[in-house]
């Protein structure tokens, strides 16, 4: 058994992510594949497009044979932290042998290189850092000036390798390779050179479109679209996976569904509660209370919180990780405990339910396939983390168009998918 590693969000998934499944296969040489994907909420601090369930069937049908969830404490959290708990859950499955991912980049010893000082954090390195942080700059570009610095001092860098820190893509691939030396992984790294487009382009570019392009066209609809140039966009099993959840009522689901259910939490919140958040320093939870008194909409109150050194993308995560309950005392403790406390199964094939009976006898997490079996763990921390799991389902299902469909308790409901 060859076993890969993909890690997604596939929100929704569309012809990339497709070129990037048989690419993979290829390169890799696998005969089975696992992708560890976000749940209902997503890396940048929004809610997916439809629920987690959905876009299970959509990966299974499109090339996956086993499809795991990364715990939303995980998924709507920083570069580092999704990378780690993703590649944590992979390595604990005690069965794969390669990771790939798509980059910008697409050469892993430049990826790797970068990543390997960022791990070992040399003393010259940090240095940089602090003074470039000191300087007011956010942390991603602080980081970006202290590693040119660095890699300039050593006589490494003709001052073109951090340009590879500017997007989206090699940022995670680098965060991947950090988590595999981090957790010194036997798994094998390989990269992919996206095509055609980068993650932020917001119109539809033919066959080959972004993510963010494809939810701009159905978000500005009242529908799913019907011209032939979205259709063309994605896979026939995901369009029409798309076109049941929103007949249904099940989707879209977009932020602007959480302005009244975030501002009026925000609005009774304390100032300690706020301040003990995830991603909260320097009296930040100041500025968010102010905004949202000051704020009529969602959208209106992150724009007034959002400085260059506090980014939108760290506003959203802030937001939905406090709708969904979770303190930094939870992601600490988490941390500190090794990351994820499961192995959560959202979906399988035939292929992958020959995966899971090798997993389960190889893996150093326990595999869940059953929420409900492990409501009531006598592991704390398992408990806990399913606990803000099911929470942030709850939360998600009010964005439904549909209310029939926004009924609590989902989590420990919901069947798995199979295919």
């Amino acid at each position: 058994m060859k076993a890969l590693g993909l890690i997604v969000e596939y929100n929704p998934f569309h012809n990339g992510h497709l070129y990037h499944i048989q690419q993979s296969r290829i390169l890799s040489g696998c005969d089975y594949l696992v992708c560890v994907m976000s749940g209902n909420f997503i890396q940048r601090g929004e809610p997916a497009l439809v629920n987690k369930w959905a876009r299970a069937r959509m990966a299974l049908m499109s090339g996956a044979d086993l499809v795991l969830e990364l715990p939303a404490v995980y998924a709507v959290s920083s570069a580092e932290y999704f990378a780690y708990g993703a590649v944590r859950i992979l390595d604990s499955l005690g069965i794969i042998d390669h990771i790939c991912f798509g980059s910008e980049n697409g050469k892993i010893e430049e990826l790797d290189m970068i990543a390997d000082v960022l791990h070992r954090e040399p003393e010259c390195y940090r240095k940089l850092l602090k003074q470039q942080l000191e300087k007011g700059l956010s942390y991603p570009a602080a980081r970006e000036a202290a590693l040119q610095g660095y890699l300039d001092s050593q006589c490494k860098s003709d001052g073109s390798m951090t340009s590879v820190l500017k997007t989206s893509n090699n940022i995670l691939g680098i965060e991947y390779l950090k988590a595999l030396k981090k957790l010194k992984s036997r798994i094998i790294p390989l990269t992919i050179k996206r095509i055609s487009n980068t993650y932020h382009t917001e119109e539809l570019t033919g066959s080959i479109s972004s993510a963010t392009a494809i939810r701009r066209s159905i978000l500005s609809s009242a529908h799913i679209p019907n011209e032939a140039e979205f259709f063309n966009a994605l896979p026939e099993a995901s369009a029409s996976i798309l076109q049941e959840e929103f007949k249904c009522g099940r989707g879209p689901v977009s932020s602007s569904n959480f302005d009244l259910i975030i501002l009026s939490a925000l609005r009774r919140a304390s100032l300690e509660s706020l301040r003990n958040l995830p991603y909260i320093t320097e009296g930040l939870e100041n500025r968010i209370k102010n905004a949202t008194e000051n704020s009529g909409t969602l959208e209106e109150m992150i724009d007034k919180i959002a400085t260059r050194r506090y980014t939108r993308t760290r506003i959203q995560r802030i937001l939905f990780n406090f709708l969904a309950g979770l303190t930094a005392q939870d992601l600490n403790e988490f941390n500190n405990s090794g990351g994820p406390q499961y192995i959560r199964v959202l979906g399988f094939n035939r292929k992958g339910r020959e995966m899971l009976s090798s997993i389960t006898r190889n893996a150093d997490l326990p595999v869940i396939v059953k929420a409900a079996d492990f409501k009531n763990s006598d592991n704390r921390l398992i408990r806990r983390m399913l606990e803000i799991e099911a929470v942030a389902t709850d939360m998600y299902v009010l964005g439904y168009p549909n209310p029939a469909f926004r009924t609590a308790g989902q989590e420990f409901t919901q069947n798995i998918v199979i295919v």
